[in-house]
């Protein structure tokens, strides 16, 4: 039986992996000016940031509709045997719902709610295709397998600025002043399918980065053969510090580099980044 396996574009999954192991995406919408644009195909994260830097109003998003699913599963299915889509998690996004209903429709087409986001949801996608790849699982023992990987997904970030949380109204413009003015930076976990304030950092966006790295690494519970570093626009050198941070606190067979995509930049904003693992 020949299976694809798909994903929303909030997977952040960079393109190289996506061509590798022949994964398609399907875009949720950004809302800018009351208009409605694809996520990574009519809109991109520098085209958000410009958009508020210039003194627009704070973009938003929207799920993936049962219509576009159901259209996108049958263009699949012209090509395979059967589906496994990976979706947002179904706390953050209707997409999850969406999709389930456009599968009963099409037929064929498994749905896993990674219950997560960015490459939290990556992860399950990747699992998913390695398995396709080998060719000799069914539909159900792949989603199964995906959705037996999610409780090991770790997934947080760390946020420079509270702005872009305040105007899409996730905390009161009194919460951000005062954060801004202490130099707090909130680590932010996925939990449960859902995002929670998991410790506030005070002080330089740079060094605060390198105490979260390694606060989140130094579990002995961490799987080492990979290891993601997502992010936002950063300042120059950032990046590279966090990297060789990781480098230093644990070994990983793999560290990898992913573009948080626009669902992110909608509610975070420039210099965020987090880094994304599984454990064991």
């Amino acid at each position: 039986m020949s299976i694809k396996i798909c994903a929303d574009t909030t997977c952040d999954l960079p393109e190289h992996l996506l061509r590798r192991w022949n994964i398609d995406t399907i875009p949720l919408y950004v809302i800018k000016n009351g208009e409605a644009f694809r996520d990574n195909v009519d809109i991109t994260t520098a085209d958000i940031f410009a958009h508020v830097a210039a003194g627009g109003a704070l973009c938003s998003t929207s799920a993936v509709s049962e219509a576009d699913y159901k259209a996108f599963f049958k263009q699949q299915l012209q090509t395979c045997d059967g589906v496994v889509h990976v979706t947002i998690s179904s706390d953050m996004s209707a997409c999850y719902q969406n999709a389930c209903r456009a599968a009963r429709r099409v037929g064929n087409v498994r749905v896993v709610d990674s219950r997560n986001l960015s490459v939290g949801e990556g992860l399950i996608v990747l699992k998913g295709a390695r398995m396709a790849a080998e060719g000799d699982h069914t539909l159900d023992e792949i989603a199964d397998a995906m959705e037996a990987l999610i409780p090991k997904v770790d997934c947080s970030f760390v946020i420079d600025k509270l702005d872009y949380l305040r105007k899409g109204g996730r905390c009161s413009p009194l919460a951000a002043l005062g954060a801004n003015v202490l130099g707090l930076k909130p680590c932010i976990a996925v939990r449960d399918g859902a995002m929670l304030v998991e410790k506030k950092y005070r002080g330089k966006f740079d060094k605060v980065l390198l105490s979260y790295v390694e606060d989140r690494l130094k579990d002995d519970t961490i799987d080492p053969s990979f290891l993601f570093v997502v992010h936002t626009t950063l300042n120059d050198g950032v990046y590279e510090s966090v990297v060789e941070k990781c480098a230093a606190v644990r070994s990983f067979g793999e560290v990898e580099e992913a573009d948080a995509g626009c669902t992110i930049a909608c509610h975070c904003g420039p210099n965020t980044l987090g880094v994304i693992y599984l454990h064991k």
